[in-house]
């Protein structure tokens, strides 16, 4: 693989897991707050679920930002987003949930390239 390829992959990561915990941080706020008002669209309570997505919005986007075990830490945010684009904002337009896609897609590929050379996976 080109030096190139291993600069994108990095370039995904960095860039798709740092803007995710601009989505994440305010959520673990409202966690640390003891604001648990949170949707549950799966029955297991809204703290339950504010808990699982801090995790999914902040912890793996963390893992994935340094490149420990990315594939792995991708999964939880792309659930996540797939709940997101398609529960969340199900019977929204296309527009309401573009942003939930393109993050879905993101972690999608992040998913299927692996971390690249330049991660802690790879030392």
């Amino acid at each position: 693989m080109t030096s190139t390829y291993h600069i994108g992959i990095l370039l995904l990561r960095l860039c798709f897991s740092g803007m995710m915990l601009t989505h994440g941080i305010p959520k673990l706020m409202n966690l640390v707050q003891g604001n648990l008002g949170f949707p549950d669209p799966f029955g297991i309570g809204s703290t339950t679920t504010l808990i699982l997505t801090v995790i999914c919005e902040v912890i793996c986007p963390l893992l994935i930002i340094i490149g420990y075990r990315t594939r792995l830490s991708a999964i939880p945010t792309i659930i996540t987003m797939g709940v997101a684009a398609f529960v969340i904002h199900g019977g929204d337009p296309l527009a309401k949930k573009e942003l939930a896609l393109l993050y879905l897609f993101a972690f999608v590929t992040i998913a299927l390239t692996g971390a690249g050379k330049h991660s802690v996976d790879r030392r």
